[in-house]
């Protein structure tokens, strides 16, 4: 996670990577210390990531979540004429503690364009959709292809709630159906549901970057998306809802997404932890029977039909 940031970033050909180790009582503070020391920014991993001791750490708005991890690794970049020692040193004094372990290393100036796009390559979803950045050339010329960028809206096609939700709209008949998505992010899932015959599709979310991107992803890829404000989407009716949110913000809209489905409509909710699934289902149990479509990475998607 990116801890924080300079407004003016480095404008050398080279930088430093002070790379210290600390526990979870210090990590934060720590953090905006080297800031403070002369950090153009710092951000924080887990020491354990990738190991047996790796610690997932999953959160949404009103769920009580540690911020960081039991043994964190904290890298701040630093001037290339900076003293690694020196910067440390005076962080870990600011903060009442001994000078942690630490690494330091050279981070080399590069094409950062390049070095971003590298981290983003076509992802197939199902056996016929892909999701392609438009610096990549589709892998397969057979496939129903979308091409996305990362930004600033979430839902790129490579977080699990995003692949279940997709695998889900390939899996059913979507041809001359009508479809909301509700809190579309980047309008991936939109795009993907015009892309398979729905029609009309419609996408909304209370975020005006999301507005933005969807729009002009749904341009990017030939595609008829009507995005509209959450706050006149009252009265739209559609033969399929989705929404991948969060599991709280999924339960307090229950009633406002079942209230948006025609009779006999199917819903698709993903953004919910497995251990969640339970207590999603309880909630909208009395307005729709919902069940399990998929699993990935420990993230569920839930899906219903209306009864007519």
């Amino acid at each position: 996670m990116i801890h924080a940031l300079s407004k003016e970033g480095p404008n050398i050909m080279s930088w430093l990577e002070a790379v210290c180790l600390c526990d979870e009582n210090v990590a934060e503070a720590l953090s905006d210390a080297l800031m403070d020391a002369g950090a153009l920014s710092v951000s924080v991993e887990d020491a354990d990531a990738g190991g047996s001791a790796e610690q997932p750490i999953f959160g949404e708005p009103g769920a009580a979540v540690g911020r960081v991890w039991q043994r964190n690794r904290v890298l701040a970049l630093l001037p290339g004429a900076s003293d690694p020692s020196a910067v440390v040193a005076a962080a870990a004094g600011a903060c009442g503690i001994a000078p942690p372990p630490y690494e330091a290393r050279i981070v080399a100036d590069q094409d950062w364009v390049r070095q971003t796009q590298s981290q983003f390559d076509p992802i197939r979803v199902s056996a016929r959709l892909w999701i392609v950045p438009t610096w990549h050339r589709a892998p397969d010329p057979q496939a129903i292809v979308i091409r996305l960028d990362p930004g600033l809206a979430f839902g790129t096609g490579s977080h699990p709630t995003t692949r279940l939700c997709l695998r889900w709209l390939d899996s059913v008949s979507l041809a001359g159906c009508s479809l909301l998505d509700y809190g579309c992010g980047s309008g991936i899932l939109a795009i993907a549901a015009a892309r398979l015959g729905a029609s009309p599709v419609r996408a909304a979310d209370i975020d005006p970057q999301a507005a933005i991107a969807t729009r002009d992803n749904a341009l990017a890829n030939d595609c008829a998306v009507q995005v509209v404000d959450l706050e006149h989407a009252a009265g739209i009716k559609a033969d399929v809802v989705m929404a991948n949110i969060l599991t709280n913000p999924l339960k307090v809209l229950a009633p406002a997404l079942v209230g948006h489905l025609a009779k006999g409509g199917r819903l698709s909710l993903s953004g919910i932890l497995e251990e969640q699934e339970a207590e999603v289902i309880a909630v909208y149990a009395p307005m729709i029977r919902l069940q399990r479509f998929g699993l990935d990475e420990g993230w569920t998607c839930l899906t219903g039909i209306l009864d007519a």
